[in-house]
């Protein structure tokens, strides 16, 4: 943990240069990351660092609060109160991960109102993978398998991101993700102990979604504009491209003991690496579901503004209601 004296300059290293220079503050702030230290609210950080971060955890953050929609659909036609229960709760569950998410953004300065608009305008993105649609209930496994294995691929080394809030954060939210890839997989199980329909079900949903959830990663490291700098100042500790490998990995044993067959003719283990080679997704396919072009963009983004807005009367109201509680402690302070 870094620290500031009053007027929020860094100490000065070694005296070499005069304390509250951009210099030594830019100094300070290089060696708290090189001792793999963590960077607080109140420190000193470049404005490139504080964009990316920003960028970064309002991305998330939306995804968190898009990410509902896929599988909130599914919540009223669950096939029975005890799936309806579980669904139910992890769609609450990833609620709250929003809510720490932009938390964490607004102690870099956001505004979380300022987030939603620019995400609600397009001027910011979300995960890719929410733009795809639920044909069956097996989508909700296959969701929990896939997207959340792969969230906990890309998110457990978060918690160890330079930037605190941000880390801190991810403890929480890795938990839950964790939670909602076992029950995931456990719906798939008990799918495939089931009808032949019901396997065929579980097969179809594997094949949709395979390709999208190794997209989830983002583009392949040598088209990736912010990864290195990223990387450089320890906001993110791997590469899309190795974060790929490890979620093809974690999941191909994971696919044996289902019984299902991932839909990749050149899957196979490679001896001399230690690692399973894989085919290339359709990067193609990526840039057009990112930039709008996706089965459910629309539709997406049509539900995440009508909340927004049919939701205005609420904020109003708690607004209204703190200032109350604000003037009544004032007048009781004062007496």
């Amino acid at each position: 943990m870094t620290t500031t004296d009053s007027a929020g300059a860094a100490p000065s290293q070694g005296g070499e240069r005069p304390l509250g220079t951009e210099d030594a503050l830019r100094e300070h702030f290089d060696a708290t990351i090189a001792r793999d230290q963590r960077i607080e609210p109140r420190d000193w950080m470049p404005e490139g660092y504080r964009k990316t971060l920003v960028r970064q955890i309002a991305q998330h953050a939306h995804s968190e609060i898009i990410g509902m929609q896929p599988e909130g659909e599914w919540i009223t036609k669950a096939p029975s109160l005890r799936r309806k229960a579980i669904l139910f709760a992890k769609v609450q569950d990833e609620a709250g991960h929003g809510l720490y998410l932009y938390s964490a953004a607004e102690t870099l300065g956001a505004d979380r109102a300022d987030l939603t608009r620019r995400l609600i305008e397009g001027r910011q993105k979300y995960s890719s993978i929410f733009n795809y649609p639920t044909e069956s209930f097996a989508d909700v496994g296959v969701i929990g398998w896939f997207v959340d294995g792969a969230a906990i691929c890309n998110q457990v080394p978060l918690c160890r991101s330079s930037y605190g809030p941000y880390a801190r954060a991810m403890v929480r939210i890795c938990k839950e993700e964790s939670f909602h890839q076992r029950q995931g997989y456990e719906l798939l199980l008990t799918m495939m102990r089931g009808t032949e329909a019901q396997r065929a079900m579980v097969q179809d949903a594997v094949d949709r979604w395979w390709w999208p959830s190794l997209m989830m990663f983002g583009p392949p490291d040598d088209a990736s504009p912010n990864s290195a700098q990223s990387m450089a100042w320890k906001i993110k500790r791997h590469s899309n491209d190795e974060l790929r490998q490890r979620f093809v990995d974690m999941t191909v044993p994971q696919a044996d003991k289902l019984g299902v067959t991932l839909p990749d003719p050149e899957l196979r283990w490679n001896e001399q690496r230690g690692r399973h080679d894989f085919g290339t997704p359709d990067w193609a396919e990526l840039k057009r579901v990112i930039t709008g072009d996706g089965p459910c963009n629309d539709q997406r983004m049509e539900r995440r503004r009508t909340a927004h807005e049919e939701g205005a009367w609420v904020r109003e109201a708690a607004t209204a209601h703190a200032a109350r509680r604000s003037e009544r402690a004032r007048k009781g302070t004062a007496a």
